[in-house]
């Protein structure tokens, strides 16, 4: 049996004193790959932060072995200087530097008064050759597309002598080719003695990856076991404490008349060489869930934003809502046209992080609060905001708690339920799921057939195949900013989606 690199027993956290973590049991050895898997708020990101150092020595019960020797860690620097290195979901590199200057930022060779940049140069260089990056050193990050950027924080993990890399949903971002590239990284630093912590809510991965998997559930241990004896459904089923058979709960639900018609939808952005948007024509129904699939590119983001009138450069089309010429060029005209979107970056776009939960919720629809001399009538909003958090399950401790606290799936939740609080007729979700746990997503769909029961009409983007084919009625396929094919869901293949999307000439079934 192989010997322990980690040991962590007994690991106890409280906030305000309620249990995150309730006595967690991990165990790790060199050249391992063990998974933590779990719902969001499970308590995983904790566990790691007590791992890296983020909450220090003291602030904890439990004992941390690593490497032979009791971890009484007071910051990351201290765990890195071990050689416990964690890269985040949100990555931390400077763009304006370039790679070398990222790589060995605040620890520079050479001495203070004169940095020796040539063996640093070529440090970088043989760095980037193990994770099989053909880039220069004085390539600016900011120029680096997101699965590049993620190898460039595992060559300055490299540069600190790792000896466990931690890696937090490191490809909730990327192509299916940049996945590829960096699970084949992960096997190689394996196969070097480099143990790794991966955390990952995309389960195939796990499997293909993992030597053991460990599961989590509200701040419990519920096992550890090796990844040759699970399957997708076991993890699920841990996960959730309930068994999970059906991951798309399709459910019957009647569809109407054409609500929304869009005609020669075109966007191109300024100096682009073609347009994102190309002519592209489509029609949506009452009641439907209309899927749009294709590649990264491909335009699907593109056109949506153009609908809700958010697209950043040049854009045009001919909409009619329920058979009435819209003009939407500002996304206030979408939601007076009953248009409403919730964005693919929910950081970025769908939250503003230091407000409260129920404020974030509110937000556009502040109006409707308004009294007539300027006050907002805050009793009807907070009506409305306990209604909409127990309508959609948010869980928080409190409708004023920053959103930024909130895990991944119920931030989520708490942008849907702004949206609806416009009374939307078209709703649009882009990447409803992405980096949220099986469970959320369940609670999701359930809500999306929830809403086409009510007439909601919804257009679903995804990246996720098998999420298009099974919560979907009808599937558009996009490519280079074209239409190339649209197809009802019945005995629709992913390999059908595939193809379209790639070879010439359009495809309607």
């Amino acid at each position: 049996m192989k010997q322990d690199l980690l040991s962590m027993r007994g690991i106890i956290k409280s906030f305000s004193g309620v249990r995150a973590l309730n006595g967690i049991d991990i165990r790790l050895a060199a050249g391992d790959v063990l998974s933590i898997c779990g719902e969001n708020g499970s308590g995983k990101s904790t566990l790691m932060k007590v791992l890296s150092g983020v909450w220090p020595h003291g602030s904890y019960e439990g004992e941390i072995v690593f490497a032979g020797q009791e971890v009484k860690a007071m910051s990351i620097r201290d765990t890195e200087a071990q050689g416990i290195v964690i890269i985040h979901q949100e990555l931390a590199l400077v763009k304006e530097l370039t790679v070398m200057e990222n790589i060995f930022l605040g620890n520079e060779l050479g001495p203070p008064w004169r940095i020796n940049e040539e063996s640093m140069y070529q440090q970088t260089l043989a760095l980037l050759s193990r994770v099989n990056l053909s880039i220069s050193p004085d390539t600016q990050v900011s120029e680096l597309g997101v699965g590049q950027q993620q190898l460039v924080e595992i060559a300055k993990a490299l540069n600190k002598d790792v000896k466990l890399l931690i890696l937090d949903e490191p490809t909730s971002s990327l192509t299916n080719q940049e996945i590829h590239i960096l699970l084949d990284i992960v096997r190689s630093l394996k196969e070097q003695g480099i143990a790794c912590i991966y955390i990952s809510h995309k389960l195939d991965e796990v499997l293909a990856l993992s030597d053991w998997v460990c599961v989590i559930r509200d701040g419990d241990h519920i096992a550890t076991r090796a990844a040759t004896e699970l399957t997708q459904n076991d993890i699920i089923g841990m996960m959730v404490g309930r068994e999970m058979d059906q991951l798309f709960p399709r459910e019957v639900h009647e569809i109407g008349n054409v609500i929304l018609t869009v005609n020669k939808a075109c966007a191109r952005l300024s100096g682009a060489s073609r347009p994102q948007v190309d002519e592209v024509s489509f029609e949506l129904r009452e009641g439907e869930i209309l899927g749009i699939a294709g590649l990264i590119g491909s335009g699907r983001t593109e056109l949506m934003q153009c609908l809700f009138g958010s697209y950043p450069g040049e854009y045009s089309a001919e909409i009619k809502v329920a058979g009435q010429p819209k003009v939407i060029r500002s996304q206030q005209a979408a939601l007076k046209a009953g248009i409403a979107m919730v964005p693919e970056d929910r950081k970025r776009h769908g939250i503003v992080p230091i407000m409260g939960v129920g404020r974030n919720m509110t937000l556009p629809v502040l109006d409707k609060y308004q009294t007539w001399f300027g006050a907002i009538d805050e009793q009807q909003e907070h009506q409305d905001i306990e209604l909409y958090l127990e309508r959609l399950k948010v869980k928080t401790a409190s409708a004023d708690l920053a959103i930024k606290h909130l895990s991944g799936g119920n931030q989520q939740k708490a942008i849907i339920a702004k949206y609806l609080l416009t009374h939307p007729n078209i709703l649009i979700l882009d990447e409803p799921t992405r980096g949220i746990d099986v469970g959320a997503k369940y609670e999701i769909y359930k809500l999306m057939y929830a809403l086409v029961k009510r007439g909601v009409s919804i257009i679903m983007v995804s990246s996720e195949l098998p999420e298009v084919i099974g919560i979907s009625d009808r599937v558009l396929v996009m490519h280079e900013g074209r239409l190339k094919g649209q197809f009802e869901h019945q005995g629709l293949t992913q390999e059908m989606i595939m193809n379209c999307a790639i070879k010439e000439g359009v495809s309607n079934v």
